[in-house]
């Protein structure tokens, strides 16, 4: 134990009187700010018609769609029958409770009324989506790896990390940041170097990438991440919420990116 790893890191990165800004929240920003900046770049060098006030609407309807999906799909996924009794409670955000998989059907749903309002195809808007996405992912579980939450499974690997409190003080496998790794700089590394290509790959093809690896590298680390108290481990004692929502993910890539790749898709259209 004395070699192992302690995560001691404050997760109130500082505070002015009684407001607290928490590394979460800053992690939120700087996300959402990261994924706006590579769907911008990524749709001039696209040579797409995409200003800053289209970028903005964009924005904020996936904000909306994200924070409003996430937190729906934590109630539905993984509140195993708390949220029916205390329903109120649905809207405390500040108690945590947020799903990605939630956020993700949020995000294409918001995608929807942005593409209706600037006019750019719905797919062409979910591929530079999901292009930057990732580096939301990669600061998102950098925030949970502060916050000592998400945690695996004991473990005695050299860098287990022991996170107290509810995790208890045996060596874990710091599961948030596999994640951040996988989902995070590995994801963006791949569909950043696909769309490199000029012209842009056929519609879809980065959807369809994002949802097929995404599911695949959630699935492979939920094997070493504790599952959630109030659920446990899902049939047979050996899947979780998590992993059961990740096949859907998978199913659908590889579905979309089938469908990205024996269709070209016409250059103009609003929802192709």
């Amino acid at each position: 134990m004395l070699d192992a790893i302690y995560q001691a890191i404050d997760p109130v990165a500082f505070s002015i009187g009684p407001f607290a800004v928490r590394w979460y929240g800053i992690a939120y920003v700087l996300g959402f700010a990261a994924a706006a900046l590579v769907m911008y770049r990524t749709a001039k060098r696209w040579e797409l018609r995409f200003d800053s006030e289209a970028l903005l609407t964009v924005v904020l309807c996936v904000i909306v769609g994200v924070i409003a999906g996430a937190r729906l799909g934590y109630v539905l996924f993984y509140g195993n029958g708390y949220y029916l009794a205390h329903p109120l409670e649905i809207l405390a955000f500040s108690q945590g409770g947020m799903s990605f998989h939630g956020g993700l059907v949020g995000a294409l749903l918001g995608g929807i009324p942005a593409a209706l309002i600037t006019h750019v195809p719905y797919l062409t808007l979910a591929d530079l989506g999901c292009i930057g996405a990732p580096l939301g992912l990669f600061f998102g579980r950098c925030a949970n790896f502060v916050n000592g939450e998400l945690w695996g499974a004991p473990t005695d690997a050299p860098w287990g990390v022991v996170f107290g409190g509810a995790a208890g003080s045996m060596p874990r496998h710091p599961t948030q940041l596999y994640e951040a790794l996988l989902e995070g700089l590995v994801l963006f590394a791949v569909l950043y170097l696909l769309s490199r290509k000029v012209p842009p790959r056929p519609r879809g093809t980065f959807l369809g990438t994002f949802l097929t690896l995404y599911g695949a590298f959630r699935f492979l680390v939920e094997f070493v991440r504790q599952p959630d108290a109030q659920l446990g481990y899902l049939w047979g004692g050996w899947l979780t919420m998590g992993q059961v929502l990740s096949v859907p993910l998978v199913v659908a890539g590889v579905v979309v990116l089938t469908y990205a790749l024996r269709r070209r898709l016409p250059e103009r259209g609003l929802l192709e």
